[in-house]
């Protein structure tokens, strides 16, 4: 099977800087991979994009990049010998096994941390699998929506506390000036039916 061509890193030129940012470079220096779970939509791999921009990214959303990494884990790592930003890494949590072989060969060979970038929703079988096969290899750090600061970096923040608190925290709303209303209707609405379920 050929492999998919991994996504190129995209400019992001409405980002906003996300105060887990330093910690996320700081854990980036210690450990080979670094995990980052939070909520649909709370701008993880926004944020991973952002602050590794020199990175493969490549989505498992993506149905060939997953069947890819599904039959052939470790070709798929392999595409990948500097490391890469996985995102939705739990559409693959088989993946995670071969991840933690290819960092043990990787850790004998002296490489630099903060090689793998792994995103995910939280989802409780992936922080199993993650703490089971890379415990001591990743660190794992959780992003939540957007804090009342975080929303005052963007454009056009809500001024009054009844309307920031009507307008939520997520990064969609502000970047894109959306009805949260109808917004966080549609939202509560694909989450059960995708995620409770």
């Amino acid at each position: 099977m050929a492999p998919p061509v991994p996504q190129q890193p995209l400019p992001r030129p409405h980002a906003i800087a996300r105060d887990l940012e330093s910690q996320l470079r700081k854990v980036a220096t210690l450990f080979p991979a670094v995990t980052l779970t939070g909520p649909r939509q709370s701008g993880k791999s926004t944020l991973c994009r952002a602050v590794f921009p020199e990175k493969p990214y490549v989505n498992l959303e993506d149905m060939a990049s997953r069947r890819f990494a599904t039959e052939d884990p470790a070709g798929f790592l392999a595409q990948f010998p500097s490391g890469a930003i996985i995102d939705e890494v739990q559409e693959v949590p088989s993946l995670l096994s071969s991840l933690q072989v290819r960092i043990d060969e990787e850790e004998r060979e002296r490489r630099p941390p903060g090689r793998w970038i792994l995103t995910g929703s939280q989802n409780l079988t992936m922080l199993d699998g993650v703490s089971q096969s890379l415990a001591g290899r990743t660190a794992l750090l959780h992003l939540l929506p957007l804090t009342r600061n975080e929303v005052e970096r963007f454009e056009r923040p809500p001024i009054a506390l009844l309307d920031a608190l009507v307008a939520g925290g997520y990064p969609r709303i502000h970047d894109r000036n959306l009805p949260p209303g109808e917004w966080l209707r549609q939202y509560v609405s694909t989450y059960v039916d995708r995620d409770v379920r």
